[in-house]
């Protein structure tokens, strides 16, 4: 999503964010309205509805045409329809979380259980457990056969508690064993 484009999403969720004006939007989808006709179905003040439209207006949410000396106001469909089409594909949504550092969380959770290249203890939670897990299915090198005592010795260099964490790398399907025999698993 370019940055125009980030900044009419922002404008137009800060604008829908009010109450009283996706209550205008929704009375003017079915009918047009002047001022009056809003304040008095809203029970607010004619400046208050004045603001609300203002507001909407920027976006292009909403048309106005003259009537004599009242204006009237109705929901503007096709450009509804427009900020649906170009900014609220999947795509676009998607791209909003692009700036994110997705491992920062994973960075947190190495950083409360590992001090100075050892497990603290392995994590209760199995989403943090499993950050513990990959981190520890790194210290194996993929493409390569290890016999058990040697993952073992591997993992006793970082937990006491070897067996759970064996168990548990292949519990989630971190490492493979077959007849004895251990790998790395790397999903494709």
């Amino acid at each position: 999503m370019n940055n125009e484009e980030f900044k009419i999403l922002l404008r137009f969720f800060k604008a829908l964010a009010d109450e009283s004006r996706l209550k205008i939007l929704g009375i003017l989808a079915n009918q047009e309205c002047s001022v009056e006709e809003l304040a008095a179905l809203l029970q607010l003040k004619e400046p208050t509805v004045s603001h609300h439209l203002a507001k909407l207006k920027e976006l292009n949410l909403v048309t106005m045409r003259p009537e004599g000396n009242a204006r009237l106001y109705q929901l503007d469909n096709h450009a509804l329809q427009s900020i649906s089409k170009e900014i609220f594909t999947p795509e676009k949504i998607a791209s909003l979380g692009e700036d994110v550092d997705t491992e920062a969380w994973e960075s947190k959770v190495l950083r409360t259980y590992i001090e100075g290249n050892r497990l603290r203890e392995i994590p209760a939670s199995r989403k943090k457990r499993f950050v513990i897990l990959k981190w520890l299915a790194s210290k194996f090198e993929a493409g390569l056969n290890y016999q058990e005592h040697t993952v073992n010795e591997i993992l006793r260099c970082y937990h006491p508690d070897y067996a759970t964490l064996r168990r548990e790398l292949i519990s989630y399907q971190l490492m493979r064993k077959e007849n004895g025999v251990y790998w790395r698993f790397v999903q494709e």
